[in-house]
Parts: structure tokens; sequence; C-alpha cells
């Protein structure tokens, strides 16, 4: 009983972190630069992926209903059809091929890549799915060329989007040990 309560309070945590930083944004276009990301990111290392993916079924659910969670303070299922749809739909799958592809590496780090190795190519696996599927979307809403469609929403947020995973490559380790300390203080008094 303990552990789902630990579970729902920490999905319920970071879908309120992706609600707090998604707003928050710089309009540079049809897709504006935002902090969510960031926040899906490091739901997602911290979670795993089924609770990752859950954390930002939430958040999205938030913004559907009317909630200005979206970038700019933008709300509606309108967001979720419209040319940027596929980027918050992203969302899930940024969180679980990242969920997934850390936890696989970092279960044998040894073999394959050093833990903070492993979470940076995790990161950028799922970094790509999101943009592989966002773009997708982009181009198929709007009829904007391939090559123009990257131009406008992948090819920006590079160098942005590579902070961020930095960011979140330095955090994950102190947040595990606090979380890996909770856990410990759970048990004993279980």
């Amino acid at each position: 009983m303990k552990q789902s309560t630990k579970n729902l309070v920490l999905c319920a945590m970071c879908a309120a972190l992706t609600c707090v930083l998604a707003p928050i944004s710089i309009p540079i276009g049809t897709v504006p630069i935002s902090l969510a990301t960031f926040a899906v990111m490091l739901s997602a290392a911290v979670l795993g992926p089924k609770l990752g993916v859950i954390s930002q079924v939430v958040y999205l659910l938030l913004g559907c209903i009317g909630v200005p969670v979206f970038a700019g303070f933008s709300a509606g299922v309108n967001c979720i059809v419209g040319p940027t749809g596929g980027y918050l739909m992203g969302y899930l799958v940024l969180a679980l091929v990242e969920g997934a592809v850390y936890r696989a590496f970092s279960r044998h780090p040894q073999k394959l890549l050093k833990k903070s190795g492993a979470l940076i190519v995790s990161m950028v696996a799922g970094t790509a799915a999101l943009y592989t599927m966002g773009t997708a979307w982009f181009v198929a809403v709007t009829h904007t060329p391939l090559l123009a469609a990257l131009m406008a929403c992948v090819v920006p947020f590079l160098l942005g989007d590579a902070v961020k995973i930095a960011v979140v490559t330095v955090l994950v380790p102190q947040l595990e040990r606090v979380f890996s300390r909770i856990n410990q203080k759970w048990q004993t008094a279980a």
C-alpha cells in the first residue's frame, strides 16, 4: 500500500512540475521553445517508463480540460489536434522511450555505459522519438514540406534540448540519492 501511495505522489509531483514549467515559453514560430521537455525528461528518468508516462497523461488531461498548462498558458483539445499536438502527445513517447532505455542500460552499467552515459543516451533516444512524432504530425496537419518542417520544428531546438539533457544528467543522480534515502526511511517505518 505504501509503495502505491509513494508512486501516486511522485506521479502527481512530476505532472505538477510539467504543469508549472511547460507554460513558460518563448514563441519563435508555430512551435514555441518551452521547458516542458525538461520536465518530461526529468520525470522519465526519476519515475521510469510506466509512471513517467502516467505523469504526462495527467498533464495532458489537465490541459485538455482547460487548465492553461500548455506552452504560452494555452489549453484545450484544440492544442492537441493543432499543428503542435504531435509534440504534446510526443511527451508520452519521450517518457516511454527514455524511461525504458534508461532502466535497461542502467541495470548493467559496467557492460554498456556508465549510468550518466545511459541517461544521456536514453534522453537522446526519447527526444529523437519526440521529434519524429511531432514533426510527422506537424507535416500532416500543416502540409509543410519535410525539410521546412525540420528547419522550423527541430533545428531551433537542438541546442536548448542539449542544455536540458545536460542539466537533467546533473540533477538525476542527486534526486536518485534523495529518493533512495526516502525509500529506506519508508521501509524502516513499516
